[in-house]
């Protein structure tokens, strides 16, 4: 484990596991350093350095900051709401639907919970005024969320299980009841929480499919 120094304590982070070739090691550093406190910024510098590789190498797999942000993430959600979900016709549509905005929310039995992932989102992005990558990297998890969600109702248009409309305002409408509800699996509650999140969830899907969203 490397360590770094902050203020008169150490913290340690991890190294990349044995066998990355380069442009993993890049893309399993930039992952590791999204998911810690607004500290962990994605300059290159930083990236190369949790990778073990040099700017250069950095430069060479990713040219642009964006292409970097872009290609982790793109890991990352793979992950959380793969793509090939969308197109298993074996599943219903509403299902389907709801998997995709549910898949944005963190699972009841996580090992960091719904409040740890929250307070992580403040500490980086609202607690302070944001830097420019600090903005650029919040539109970018932003760009990649929108272009799933869109892909899934674009698929469902396709079937003929929604009508064509405005994919942009209803991938937002759903984008929007997840925040709520992510927000609300938070708050002391007397509901139960997973009751309650999903009721809330098949009511938007409900809203879009019939199309009066």
């Amino acid at each position: 484990m490397a360590v770094q120094r902050v203020g008169n304590t150490e913290r340690a982070h991890p190294t990349p596991p044995e066998g990355l070739k380069s442009r993993d090691r890049i893309l399993w550093a930039a992952s590791t350093m999204l998911g810690e406190g607004a500290g962990a910024a994605l300059s290159v510098r930083a990236v190369a350095e949790r990778a073990g590789v040099s700017t250069g190498s950095l430069r060479h797999h990713f040219p642009t900051q964006r292409a970097l942000m872009d290609a982790m993430l793109k890991v990352v959600f793979d992950l959380v709401l793969p793509e090939a979900s969308f197109r298993d016709a074996t599943i219903p549509p509403r299902e389907r639907l709801l998997g995709c905005v549910q898949g944005l929310l963190v699972p009841p039995d996580s090992t960091r919970g719904a409040r740890e992932a929250w307070l992580t989102v403040h500490e980086r992005y609202i607690a302070s005024e944001p830097t420019q990558a600090m903005r650029a990297e919040y539109q970018a998890m932003q760009r990649e969320v929108t272009r799933r969600v869109e892909e899934c109702l674009n698929v469902l248009v396709e079937e003929g299980a929604l009508p064509a409309g405005d994919t942009a305002r209803r991938a937002r409408f759903l984008l929007t009841l997840a925040n709520g509800v992510a927000i609300e699996q938070v708050l002391p509650s007397e509901d139960a929480h997973i009751a309650t999140e999903l009721d809330m969830l098949r009511t938007g899907v409900d809203l879009v499919l019939d199309n009066r969203v």
